[in-house]
Formats: structure tokens, sequence, C-alpha cells
């Protein structure tokens, strides 16, 4: 579609800025290069890491080491999706080289020679080299099998030579950051005064009784709230919400779909494609060249071939040709390459399946009765299709108890092996109990044991390039005229076009709604786009979009706008709090009591054995301030309301049970020195990262 396009450009005026473009650039480029004073919202850098500046240049060598790293390894290039994973990881390899080595050098943290080589072949081989020269028999490393391997690196082939350097580039970094974790790691450590802490919160048990009110008993209409009092609650939470950097656009959608001139050359271009079918002799090679599906030759029984071949298996012959067929935007031929005997072979068959109510002797008695009496009924000529839709409990009755073809191993024992010994069409004489219930059975088509070896050529339907530029002049008519957001949305109406909207898309994004591979769209937004400013036409996969960009939200704090229905939420329910503490204030007694006298939206549970370490009650949710409460409480002590997200709670502590003293802590001790190592090293990077000051900027080229 690329070239296309630009065969699209309007020639009227594209010949005046030719001329007008040499002449800028014969008296000087820098005017409007990247660099420029004029376009410097251009300039070459992706990013700022610790202060340092990231050019687009060094940025693209670190991604092409990684895909060239990945090439070796996989002998492929890698998908674009794997090429957005690529590309994140050269950015946290930056981060690492820039920010982490400033931490690296401050310490004095270093890779010496010497150890490196220790690494590859002294006393100490890292763990993917004695892995790699290990005999999986003996499970021994085999050093001799190393040092022959490091011989003789010059004289393998290039794209092992490749990999092996690559792979010792990575061993003085890795190294680094194993030191680094390590001070962190090994010096982490748990007091016994932490472990006896954490052996009472595991151990120590209190039971209660709570008295829950949950908000959504006081009707909204009971409190109203203005967008002062939502600012006020705004202002005092603020470190609370704070936004990403996002854009929200409108769009219109011009979907790229085939025509029924682009059907019909298709099926056109598949018949005269038959003909050559029928004459090849190597026909999963022949498949295999003009098939656009994955799927071009395969060994088939019955059971597994395609619909419109099952219908007519009966007279499929070798050599046959069979279709196009159409089905879901593809033409599809099949050539029936050869057919041999199978082993076990399919069949084909029908019920009716009567459940027992329950599993005692009466129960199943009366399922066999019916069951019976309805073989009886197919006996004396009842039709056996209408008796499944009226009688039959199972899924099938809708289609007449059709279970349609299938082969060993996909059916309970019992019922393959009635099916399987029938030599004949017609009605099992009998009823069949399963774990399921009593089957009354009809074979429809007897076992086959043909196998069909199919060639298979699948050609999708694509547009063509009238249809693309037919597509491609409605959208670029919409554009040109469409100027600002009115004209947008008026345009739209003309055009019956619907208006959808991408509401805080993030500038890494690669999608918004349904949209997918949209990063020329998003580019935009963040690259060119002001508010009220309509984009070009964007072309995406298979369809063109129009965009206006409607709003621009900066990384910070979040404004009355972003938040609303949050913050609505949130103080509507502090009101309904205050209105369910102020009624709770005129009842006594005990909870249950309570809860009598204020009505049937307080409900009393109880927990008998509540640790420290939950963080949710039941009935309530999520409930960490009540149960901080409880444990600051002293047996038969009745606490204040709580409010708590979902409602109000009062608690009432019945009884405590400390955890008695213990002779040994050590292993409360271990587990809380290997928590606290475990989270050294994330933590450790998170907070390298943080101050690194990191700017990403990569949106703009990628």
């Amino acid at each position: 579609m690329a070239l296309i396009n630009k065969i699209r450009e309007k020639s009227g005026w594209a010949v005046g800025f030719v001329a007008l473009g040499l002449g800028l650039f014969m008296v000087g480029g820098d005017i409007l290069g990247p660099n420029s004073a004029i376009l410097g919202k251009n300039k070459t850098d992706v990013g700022e890491i610790a202060g340092e500046i990231i050019e687009r240049d060094r940025y693209q060598d670190q991604i092409d080491e990684i895909k060239y790293n990945y090439t070796i390894n996989y002998g492929r290039n890698p998908s674009e999706s794997e090429m957005f994973s690529i590309r994140q990881q050269a950015w946290d390899y930056l981060i690492v080289k820039i920010a982490f080595q400033k931490e690296f050098d401050a310490l004095g943290l270093t890779v010496t020679e010497d150890e490196k080589w220790d690494m590859v072949q002294g006393d100490n081989v890292v763990y993917d080299i004695k892995q790699a020269f290990t005999d999986p028999q003996s499970g021994q490393f085999q050093r001799d099998r190393l040092l022959a391997y490091l011989k003789q690196v010059k004289q393998l082939p290039p794209a092992q030579q490749a990999s092996w350097y690559l792979f010792e580039k990575s061993l003085k970094p890795s190294r680094l950051r194993m030191k680094f974790d390590n001070l962190f790691v090994k010096t982490s450590y748990a007091t016994e005064a932490e472990a006896k802490k954490q052996y009472q919160e595991e151990n120590s048990v209190a039971e209660i009784k709570y008295l829950y009110i949950p908000y959504y008993s006081v009707p909204d209409s009971a409190v109203s709230v203005s967008d002062d009092e939502l600012q006020d609650y705004l202002d005092e939470h603020q470190a609370e919400y704070q936004v990403e950097e996002s854009r929200s656009f409108s769009y219109v959608s011009i979907p790229v779909v085939p025509s029924s001139e682009d059907t019909a050359f298709f099926q056109q271009e598949m018949e005269q494609l038959k003909n050559d079918f029928k004459a090849t002799t190597e026909d999963s090679i022949f498949a295999r060249n003009n098939s656009d599906g994955d799927i071009f030759y395969a060994r088939m029984t019955i059971d597994m071939l395609p619909d419109m071949l099952q219908a007519n298996y009966s007279n499929l012959s070798k050599g046959d040709v069979r279709g196009p067929y159409f089905r879901n935007g593809m033409f599809t031929l099949y050539k029936i390459s050869d057919i041999v005997e199978d082993t076990a072979g399919a069949v084909r068959a029908s019920h009716i399946l009567i459940k027992w109510k329950d599993t005692t002797d009466a129960g199943k008695a009366k399922a066999k009765a019916k069951a019976r009496k309805l073989l009886n009924q197919l006996r004396n000529g009842a039709d056996f299709e209408q008796l499944a839709r009226e009688n039959s409990e199972d899924g099938t009755a809708q289609n007449g108890g059709d279970l349609g073809w299938f082969s060993k191993g996909k059916m309970v024992k019992p019922f393959e092996e009635a099916v399987f010994s029938a030599k004949k069409k017609g009605l099992i004489n009998r009823v069949i109990e399963t774990q399921f219930g009593y089957h009354i059975i009809k074979v429809t088509e007897p076992v086959n044991k043909n196998a069909y070896y199919v060639a298979i050529i699948e050609r999708e339907i694509t547009p063509s390039d009238v249809t693309q530029n037919k597509a491609f002049r409605r959208a670029d008519y919409f554009a040109s005229s469409s100027k600002n957001y009115d004209e947008f949305i008026a345009n739209a109406e003309r055009d019956s076009l619907p208006v959808f909207n991408a509401e805080k898309v993030g500038k890494n994004d690669r999608r918004f709604n349904d949209v997918a591979n949209a990063r020329s769209v998003i580019q935009w937004a963040y690259n060119d786009a002001e508010i009220g400013d309509v984009s070009d036409v964007k072309e995406l996969d298979d369809r063109y979009i129009v965009a206006v960009l409607t709003k621009i939200t900066e990384k910070g704090p979040a404004t009355l706008e972003d938040v609303r229905d949050q913050l609505g939420l949130k103080v509507r329910n502090e009101k309904k709090g205050d209105l369910i503490i102020s009624k709770l204030k005129g009842h006594e007694g005990t909870l249950d009591e309570i809860s009598e006298t204020y009505g049937s939206d307080a409900k009393v549970y109880s927990q008998s054995d509540l640790k420290f370490s939950a963080n949710s009650l039941p009935a309530v949710g999520f409930a960490p301030v009540a149960i901080g409460t409880v444990f600051g409480m002293e047996s038969g002590q009745v606490s204040a309301p709580v409010k708590e997200e979902p409602g109000i709670v009062v608690l009432e502590l019945v009884n405590f049970t400390q955890a008695p003293e213990i002779a040994d802590y050590s292993p409360y001790k271990s587990q809380l020195e290997q928590r606290m190592a475990s989270m050294a090293s994330y933590k450790a990077a998170e907070a390298i990262k943080e101050f690194a000051d990191i700017k990403d900027m990569r949106y703009r080229f990628f």
C-alpha cells in the first residue's frame, strides 16, 4: 500500500515544491534539518538517562546488536511483536550501562581480565558454560571439551563465532550486576526481635464479631456532591492522584475490505489454478508453493475431513480436486492425493441421552425405564430425530441427537464399544449405560477405515489496488475537508462515518481500542498535533484512519476532570459514611441489638481465627484499618465506627489468644532474611532508575 500512496500524491503542486525544496537544500539544508532551531522538535535524541542524552543512532546500534544475537540463536529474524521486546531490552540495557555503571564506579566495582578468564575456564566457570559442557549421561562437567572448544573458536563458522563473542561480552556486565546485588543481598539480616514479632503476627489469633453497613445501603439521592467539595478532596489527597502523560483523540475508520469484484477475481484465479492442481504429480510441493495457509498437506481420517469433503466422502477418489470453497474470507482447494486404510477408523452416530435425577437405585431405574420406553417407540417406527429433540438431555438434542463423525478415544468406553462393534447402520437394540446416563444410539454411518492424504491450497482474498485507492480517496477527502474538530464531526455525519474515541493513550502504546499496530497514529498525536488538529490519512493494516486530537494530559498531579468519577465515588461514600455513623450514635447495646434496631442493612458477622497478617474480612472485603484496630483493642472492647472502602465497620474483640513463647525463632528469622534478600536487588534497581531521572522519548521514532 505504501507504493500506491506515493503514486496518489497530487502532482499539480508537487512540481513547484520540488523546485523550492532543491533551492532550500542548496542554500542551506540545515535550516530545516532535524536539529535546526526551526524544527528543533525533530531532534535525534530518543531520551535521557542520568543526565546523559541518548542519540537515536546509539539506541539503534544497541537494538541491532540484540536483534543480531536473536537471529544467531533462533535462525530467523524477529517478528514485529518480538522487535517490540527487543527495543525494550535495548533501552533497559542502556539504563544499566549508564545509570547502574555510575553506581558501580562510585563503589569501585570492577571485573578484571583474570576474573573473566576464571569465569570462562578457571575454577569458577559460570553456570551457562558448565551446563553446555556437562555430559547428560554422567552429569559431570567436561572441562577438556570446553578447552578444546575454546582453542578452535576462531575456526568456527562466522555465525557461531559471533554467538560466542556476544556471550563473552555479556559476562562482565552480568558479573558487575551480581557483585552490586550481593552488596545488598549478603548484608540483609533480621534481628531476634523482628523474628519474634513475625512469629507473633503469624500465630496470634483474634476472635471477633463485627457489624457491617455497606455504603450502598444509603441511596445516592441522600447526598449531594459539589465541584468545590471534589476539588477540596483532591487538594487534600493530591499525592494519591497522579496521572501519566497521555493523549485522547477521536477518529474515523475507513475499512479496506475486498469488493465483490475482488472476490470474483480470486475465484477466477482459483478456477484456473484448479486445472494445474489436477495435473501436477507433486501435490504437497505444488500446494506449499501456491497456498497462503500454514497447513498445505495432511493425513486425515473421515472425522478430520473438512465439512465440504466429509459431506461427499462416499464419492471421493484419488486425484479428485474439490472446490474452490469460500469460507472466512478465503478460497480453498482440496486435492485427494491418496486414500489408504486406517487401523481404527471413524464412525458416525446419533443418540438420545436420559439422565438420572439421583444415583439411588430408584432414580436410575426410573431413567432406565424412560430410555427403554423410547427405544420401543423407535423399534415401532418413531422418528429418531424428533424423539431426540423432545427428550435428549444434552446439547445434541437441537440437532436431532447427531454426534457427527468421531474416532476411537473420543467417547466414553461403553458408548464407543457399542458403536464401533456395530456392523451396519441402524438402531442399536439395547440401552447403553455410561457415567452420564442411559443412551439410545443410532449408527448413521458404520465404521469407515479410510485415511485421506489431502493437499490444500488456501488463498486469502485481499483488496485490489482499485479497492485500496477508492478507500484512500474517501479518507483523503475527509481529512482534507476537516480543518478542525467541528468540521471533523460535521464531515463524519455527512459521510455516515461513526466517530470513535480513544482515551488516555500512552506514548509507547501500540494499539488503542480494537486498532492494532497503530504507532503511526499515536506518534502523530504526540509529535505533531495540538488540540483540535486533524491528522492526515494514516494507513494501518486493514483500514485508513483520520484522527482529531481532543485532549493532552501531561504527567503530574491530576486535575478534577481527570479523576472526577473516582472522586465522586470517594466523596459520596465519605458523606454516606458520616450519615451512617450519625445514625449509629442513636443506637446502644450489643452489636446484634444495634443491627436489629438499625435495620436490615446492618448485619453482624463473626470470625474466630483472624490474624494480624490478614487484610480482609468476610462480607466486607479489603479492610486493613479495621483489622489494625482489632489488634489494638482489649478483650470485650467495642470499637468506634471504622470507615473502610466498602462501608462502615464496628468491631468487638471477643477474645485474643497470644501465641506462646517458643525456644527457637530461627525459622522466622531465616524467613525474614530470605524475603529481604529476594527484594533487595529489585528495590535497589528501582531506586537507581528513580534517581536517574529517565526521560523516555522513544515514541517519537518507534
